[in-house]
């Protein structure tokens, strides 16, 4: 659908991605109706950025009626597709949409699409670094959004057919669309979200339509390193390439690293392109992001160079294994980003010093027995807080004498649990903010978490 005249919409979530599509289809001459079930008093500061645009408000609740008349449903990245008001639509055979769709039906340039159960922001901000290295000279604008920064639906109108736009995307935005990217990248696929999703079979299925919905002439780069992303290689129609530490398989094409550099095999040519000695990420699951960004980049035509400076002064995003401090011999790192045992796991593998682990949060009804012997192995103290304490200390166990963890102390919340730790750490030390679970039973996101994370730890006498 891209003639947006007097058709009627209903978007769902006045987060940042129903507020930007919901300006973007008033312009070009939609009737857009924003639902949602807060109070009005809770979107305040929503309403009042929309001030100018002519949106009809419905608040307080998801009203069945408000799918009367209407020609597409567009869900925000909160919006599951189990909601009532969702079946009702799909009953009524009211087609569902969203900004990333949007934006991609209407975007004039080259589009690269991100997307994984971890890594997606270091990737695609990665990629974004190399995109404007190698295109500094060109005609060419690059944009970067999506899931994170800003809906890229906020710009398609300034963009060119020069320019190239990097998108972050998750899989709550999968789960409705039927368009991919020109480069589709699958990362991994471990379990996440499965309080959205349900099932890991279902969350899957939403990773697998970045490459299902790609066309001929485009091409899909996948972990051959994960089994989930692998697993989907054969999905895309395009043509297929892996990153990973593993080597390439007979007749693959994609990177590796060896020695110094890393490298680009496709018919049998051996391509460098980056010295290893310009990433200054910690761990195993980082030089993979380095990888796909690698692959994307050699894919996009950007020159080896391009990629190299990118690398040199990039030392991660933030609230993704960032060194909040050094302080009395002990290292504190915030990696407030990991809302799932596997990233959690992801973090410690980055480390070779006895570690502190800070786990806790908001249960998403995922596994945490794998999580639980790598800390027998690997974690000297831990400190649990907040709602999935109970549940992360049974997957643990007790405290057994003479093994790890030698601790394990129980906190209210994150502001308790720094205290705690900073109590157990000694010199040598890292203290890992690793949580393992959602923010949601104390903050209102990640970021949010993480800031409070950097503020106590500063505060420590």
């Amino acid at each position: 659908m891209t003639n947006w005249n007097n058709k009627n919409v209903l978007i769902l979530g006045a987060a940042r991605q129903g507020l930007a599509l919901a300006r973007y289809l008033v312009k070009h001459g939609a009737k857009v109706t924003l639902n949602d079930k807060r109070m009005p008093h809770e979107l305040k500061e929503e309403q009042e950025s929309l001030k100018d645009v002519d949106v009809e408000w419905m608040l307080g609740a998801h009203f069945s009626s408000l799918l009367k008349g209407k020609d597409l449903v567009c869900l925000s990245g909160g919006i599951p597709l189990n909601l009532p008001l969702v079946r009702d639509a799909q009953r009524r055979k009211i087609p569902l949409s969203n900004d990333t769709q949007i934006f991609l039906e209407a975007a004039p340039c080259r589009t690269i699409g991100i997307t994984g159960s971890a890594g997606k922001t270091t990737t695609t901000t990665l990629v974004g670094r190399m995109a404007k290295e190698a295109m500094r000279k060109s005609k060419g604008k690059v944009w970067v959004g999506g899931n994170i920064g800003d809906p890229l639906i906020n710009y398609v109108d300034e963009m060119k057919e020069d320019d190239l736009a990097i998108l972050e995307i998750s899989s709550f935005q999968l789960d409705q669309m039927t368009l991919s990217t020109n480069i589709a990248t699958l990362l991994n696929v471990t379990p996440n979200h499965l309080d959205r999703h349900g099932t890991m079979k279902a969350y899957a299925a939403a990773k697998a339509r970045l490459l299902e919905n790609q066309k001929a002439e485009d091409m899909a780069i996948v972990g051959r390193d994960d089994e989930g992303a692998r697993s989907m290689r054969s999905l895309s129609p395009g043509k297929v390439f892996t990153f990973g530490i593993k080597p390439l398989a007979a007749g693959d094409s994609g990177t590796y690293p060896l020695d110094d550099y890393i490298y680009f095999r496709d018919n049998r040519m051996d391509i460098p392109l980056i010295s290893t000695s310009s990433i200054h990420l910690r761990g195993t699951h980082n030089l993979l992001n380095v990888l796909a960004a690698a692959t994307i980049g050699f894919l996009s035509g950007f020159p080896s160079n391009a990629m190299d400076a990118a690398l040199i002064d990039f030392y991660g995003v933030e609230h993704r294994l960032e060194l909040v401090q050094k302080r009395n011999g002990i290292a504190w790192y915030n990696d407030s980003i990991a809302t799932a045992p596997e990233r959690s796991m992801a973090a410690i593998r980055a480390f070779d010093e006895p570690i502190v682990l800070m786990l806790g949060g908001r249960d998403k009804k995922l596994p945490w027995g794998k999580l639980g012997e790598l800390i027998r192995q690997r974690v000297d103290h831990v400190v649990l807080f907040g709602e999935a304490a109970q549940k992360i200390a049974k997957a643990v166990g007790g405290s057994r004498a003479g093994e790890r963890p030698y601790t394990i102390s129980h906190c209210i919340g994150l502001e308790d649990a720094v205290a705690a730790a900073a109590k157990v750490a000694e010199e040598g030390d890292v203290v890992l903010f690793s949580p393992g679970g959602t923010s949601f039973d104390e903050f209102k996101d990640f970021a949010e978490r993480g800031e409070k994370f950097r503020e106590w730890v500063h505060k420590l006498s």
